[in-house]
């Protein structure tokens, strides 16, 4: 009885040890010190070298005598000055207002010119006419579904002619892109505008060059093997709005990479007799899915010697279970992980999905790679905003699932 108790105690220990240990690498991805893992003040890079040193903690080999995989892309980034002011109210990034991701650098006070639902809806502004004196302005508050696409593309039209400030009652949603407009476009909340005049504003922005590299670790099977397993999630973020605001990023995808880190110690501790396990952090995604699909163009090991792939995102919740895409593709392995959660009850469902350009999984998919998807459900709704924070992490089904991925693999053997 004494034994079994001890026996109790010391896996309980070792589970808390892990939680710890998960917890503190997550908040660590989601600290000021990484910029939101973007591309202002080299974010992505320290969060780069930070996983690289992990992977070689926890006794992963490199992949071709190294850790990383580097290419080149272009991105529009907001290195310094960003701010907004309404009826001499300075707003707040991220929570008043948001600039778009390919809004051009600007500074100015100027007064408002309301385009109209006709003008927008037709496109048939007379760019000529424009005066660029004036910040355009629309009031995007009661209008949905094709309307909204219809607009929007007359808005970014505009952008390449005037300043356009759009008014919104929505979730802002930001994200990363490869251009610049020609001027300044910028979203506000309808709660802060209040039918001001004029507007201020000073926002930096850039367009260049940048460096970015995917993070490996290897793990060789027990026996020597020519397959290999791969485990992905990328580990960039949209980074900063300027020096002020950054996107923490944890539930996109901190937690991903949390994953990564336990299902490498599980595995190392016991590897796979038949495959070897390729872990792949990601850079990138938010741009494009762009580290994945330079992966599969420059492949570090065949393309035809992946078993199977998964890639892990959003991984911070799951009182709701979770989502498999690509399930419609691969029915068996999809039913192996149901019948796996049926018996030992890990998760509250797992939801099927069919295929998806979502995530770094879906270009090896193109490639003939099998490969399935997965994110986590719940009441954390916090995505591509200010708000998506380690606090807000719940953690609810981190370690069941962890548990159902491994039991997953080992049923591969």
């Amino acid at each position: 009885m004494r034994a079994l108790w001890l026996f109790s105690f010391l896996i309980s220990l070792q589970c808390f040890a892990q939680t710890e240990r998960v917890k503190s690498f997550t908040q660590k991805l989601c600290s000021p010190e990484f910029h939101g893992r973007g591309y202002v003040n080299g974010g992505d890079s320290i969060a780069a070298e930070f996983i690289a040193r992990t992977f070689k903690e926890l006794g992963l080999k490199p992949v071709n005598k190294s850790y990383f995989q580097s290419f080149m892309f272009s991105v529009h980034t907001f290195p310094g000055a960003m701010s907004v002011t309404l009826n001499n109210r300075n707003l707040t990034p991220g929570i008043h207002f948001l600039v778009d991701p390919s809004c051009a650098k600007g500074n100015s006070t100027s007064e408002f010119q309301t385009l109209s639902l006709s003008d927008l809806y037709a496109g048939q502004i007379d760019f000529s006419k424009i005066s660029r004196s004036k910040v355009f302005l629309w009031k995007n508050v009661n209008y949905g579904g094709d309307t909204i696409k219809k607009i929007s593309q007359s808005l970014y039209k505009i952008a390449k002619f005037a300043p356009v400030v759009e008014v919104v009652n929505t979730k802002f949603t930001w994200s990363v892109s490869d251009e610049a407009y020609a001027f300044p476009f910028i979203q506000i909340q309808d709660s802060v505008f209040k039918d001001a005049k004029e507007i201020s504003y000073s926002i930096d922005a850039k367009t260049m060059q940048h460096q970015a590299r995917n993070v490996m670790g290897f793990l060789p099977a027990k026996k020597k093997s020519k397959q290999t397993i791969v485990i992905t999630a990328h580990y960039d973020h949209l980074g900063r709005m300027g020096q002020a605001t950054y996107f923490p990023g944890a539930n996109d995808n901190a937690s991903g990479n949390a994953m990564l880190l336990v299902l490498a110690e599980k595995f190392k501790a016991s590897p796979l007799k038949k495959y070897n396990i390729l872990f792949i952090a990601f850079a990138g995604e938010e741009a494009g899915l762009l580290g994945s699909h330079y992966m599969v163009d420059h492949p570090v090991i065949p393309l035809k010697s992946i078993r199977f792939l998964l890639n892990l995102d959003i991984m911070g919740s799951g009182e709701e279970g979770i989502t498999v895409v690509n399930s419609t593709l691969f029915p068996k392995e999809f039913d192996r992980l149901t019948a796996l959660n049926e018996q030992s009850k890990f998760l509250t469902q797992i939801k099927k999905r069919g295929p998806a350009a979502n995530s770094d999984h879906y270009f090896f998919t193109e490639s003939g790679v099998p490969a399935i998807y997965i994110y986590t459900m719940g009441p954390n709704k916090n995505y591509h905003d200010v708000f998506d924070k380690y606090e807000a992490l719940s953690f609810q089904a981190f370690g069941p699932l962890s548990d159902l991925l491994e039991q997953f693999f080992r049923g591969m053997e």
